[in-house]
C-alpha cells in the first residue's frame, strides 16, 4: 500500500454487477459498490501525477477535459488507498454536493482524462466516488449540517434538478432562506423522472432530498411558475430568483406516423411515474409484447432499451445516425478529451442476453414507414449509409444501394436530445432567450434578481456540469445579496 507503482501491477476492476438475466426482472439498480477492501486496491492504481488531468473540469472548443466540479481526486484516492473513508469523504464533499448522483449516472469524463488512460485502462474514479459516499450513508458520517445563523435574505429556486438543488445546497449553507418549487409530485427533477430507477434508485433521490429538507430549505411541490404563480409574484416576493428549468424541449422528427410514435423523455418519466405512484400507464408507453424501435445513439435511447426489456418488449432496435465507435481512439478524440469508444452499456448487454445482438444499428436511415389501421405504425423501410471523409473536412453520407431492410414495429420511441428549454416556459417566464435557450452569459438574465443555471443556462448537458453551474450561480447570487445589504 502507499507505492505509486500500482498502476503497473493492478488490473482495473469496475465493480460487481447484477447478472444480466436477472436484472432485467425488475427495476432495482443494476450495479453494487465496492467492498472497501476493493475501492483500496483500485484507488492504489491512481499514479498521483504532477498535473492531475482527471479534475481540470475545462472544456476547450469541442474537446472536454476532466471534472466539471474540481473533484480532489488523487487526494481521495489516496486516502481510500489507505482505508480512511470518513477523510476521504470530506474531501469529496467539499467539491461535490451529491457524490450519489455522479457516483452512479456520470459518464465519467474524469476517467477519460485520467493521466493511466493514455496506454492502459483508467483508475475506476467514479465507482471509488459512489463508494465514498455510499459507506458515508451507511455509516452514519453524513450528518444534517444546519446553518447557526440564519440571514434575512430569501431565495426562490425553480426547479429541482442537480442544478437547483445544488444551488439550493449553496446558499441555504450560507444561512440564507431558500425555497425550491417544482411543477412535478416529486422532487429531484430529471434524477426523479428522467433516470431510470435501475440506474439511480429513487430513494437514494428522496434520501438526499430528506437531508436537504432537514438543513432548512423548504420545497414546494405541484406549483408551476407562470400558472400556479408569475415570476412576477416571486421577484415581489424573494430578494432572488434562480431558474433552473431545464432543457426538455424535444428535438422533432416530422412526417411520422400518427399513432405508436412518442418522445423518450415522456416514456421514461411515464414508467417511472408508474412505478412510485402506481399511475396507469398509457398503451403507447407500455410495450410489454411489442417491437419497439429506439432513434437515437446517446444515452437516453439507451435508458429506453434497458426500460423496454424489463417491461417485457418482443424486441428492441436503437437506430444512430453515425458510424459504430472503434475499439481505440480517433486521431480526432485524442486523450485528455472525453474517449469515444465502443462500449456495452448495461441495456446493450441485457438486449445482448434476451435477444442474442447488441441492440444497435449505425449509419442506418429510415427511408419508409408502414401503418395500419388509423395510421398505427406496423414497421419501418430502412437504408444503410455510408460517411464520406473530405479532404476539405467536409462530411457526406450517401446511401447504399441494396442494403434495405424492414424492421416491424409497433412502438417507436424519439431520442434525439432536445433544443432547449420547454416553449412553454419560456414564454411564462418573459426573460431574454437565445436559440432555445434563457440567456444569462454570467448566470444574470435580463430581469434584475433573476439568474438562470443548469441545462435552461447551458443546454443538455451532463448532471455534474448541473451541479457546478448551480454552485457557481449561488455563488452570483451571494455578490447580488451583498449589493443588496450595502444599497439597503
Amino acid at each position: 500500500m502507499n507505492r505509486r507503482d500500482q498502476f503497473m501491477s493492478v488490473p482495473r476492476q469496475s465493480g460487481q454487477e447484477r447478472d444480466s438475466s436477472e436484472r432485467i426482472g425488475d427495476f432495482n439498480e443494476y450495479k453494487e459498490r465496492f467492498t472497501e477492501a476493493e475501492a483500496s486496491e483500485q484507488a492504489s492504481r491512481c499514479m498521483d501525477c504532477g498535473t492531475p488531468f482527471c479534475h481540470v473540469g475545462e472544456t476547450y472548443g469541442q474537446v472536454k477535459i476532466g471534472c466539471p466540479v474540481y473533484n480532489l481526486i488523487p487526494e481521495w484516492n489516496l486516502l481510500v488507498e489507505q482505508g480512511n473513508f470518513k477523510e476521504a469523504l470530506g474531501r469529496l464533499q467539499q467539491t461535490n454536493n451529491f457524490p450519489e448522483f455522479t457516483g452512479r449516472v456520470c459518464p465519467a469524463p474524469c476517467e477519460g482524462s485520467c493521466t493511466l488512460s493514455i496506454n492502459e485502462p483508467a483508475v475506476t474514479i467514479k465507482q471509488i466516488e459512489r463508494t465514498i459516499i455510499d459507506i458515508g450513508f451507511e455509516k452514519g458520517w453524513v450528518q444534517p449540517r444546519i446553518p447557526a445563523i440564519r440571514s434575512q435574505h430569501r431565495i426562490a429556486i425553480v426547479g429541482s434538478g442537480p442544478a437547483g438543488l445544488a444551488a439550493a445546497d449553496q446558499l441555504n449553507q450560507a444561512g440564507h432562506q431558500v425555497t425550491v418549487f417544482e411543477r412535478e409530485d416529486q422532487i429531484g427533477g430529471l434524477l426523479t423522472y428522467g433516470i431510470p430507477a435501475m440506474k439511480l434508485s429513487k430513494e437514494i433521490v428522496a434520501r438526499r432530498v430528506r437531508l436537504l429538507e432537514t438543513e432548512g430549505i423548504r420545497f414546494r411541490t405541484g406549483v408551476t411558475i407562470g400558472l400556479d404563480l408569475s415570476l412576477d409574484q416571486l421577484e415581489a416576493e424573494y430578494d432572488a430568483v434562480i431558474l433552473c428549468v431545464g432543457a426538455t424541449e424535444p428535438r422533432k422528427l416530422h412526417d411520422v406516423p400518427s399513432r405508436g410514435v412518442g418522445y423518450a423523455m415522456d416514456y421514461l418519466t411515464s414508467v417511472t411515474r408508474h412505478l412510485l405512484t402506481g399511475q396507469s400507464l398509457t398503451t403507447l408507453h407500455d410495450t410489454k409484447g411489442k417491437d419497439v424501435l429506439v432513434i437515437g445513439g446517446g444515452d437516453t435511447g439507451a435508458d429506453c432499451v434497458a426500460t423496454a426489456l424489463r417491461q417485457g418488449c418482443r424486441s428492441v432496435v436503437q437506430f444512430g445516425k453515425h458510424e459504430m465507435p472503434g475499439q481505440v481512439r480517433s486521431p480526432e478524440n485524442m486523450w485528455p478529451d472525453t474517449p469515444n469508444l465502443y462500449t456495452l452499456d448495461y441495456g446493450y448487454e441485457e438486449a445482448l442476453v434476451q435477444f442474442g445482438r447488441d441492440p444497435r444499428e449505425y449509419l442506418i436511415a429510415i427511408d419508409r414507414y408502414t401503418t395500419g389501421d388509423a395510421g398505427q405504425l406496423t414497421g419501418v423501410w430502412t437504408i444503410h449509409n455510408e460517411k464520406i471523409r473530405h479532404p476539405d473536412g467536409r462530411i457526406e453520407f450517401r446511401t447504399i444501394s441494396g442494403t434495405e431492410k424492414y424492421f416491424p414495429v409497433d412502438t417507436m420511441l424519439i431520442a434525439i436530445g432536445f433544443s432547449g428549454v420547454e416553449q412553454d416556459v419560456l414564454r411564462h417566464l418573459a426573460v431574454d432567450s437565445e436559440n432555445g435557450k434563457i440567456k444569462a452569459a454570467a448566470y444574470a438574465t435580463n430581469r434584475p434578481g433573476v439568474f438562470a443555471a443548469g441545462d435552461a443556462r447551458r443546454g443538455q448537458s451532463l448532471i455534474v456540469w448541473a451541479i457546478r453551474e448551480g454552485r457557481e450561480v449561488a455563488e452570483v447570487v451571494e455578490h447580488h445579496l451583498l449589493t443588496l445589504k450595502k444599497t439597503g
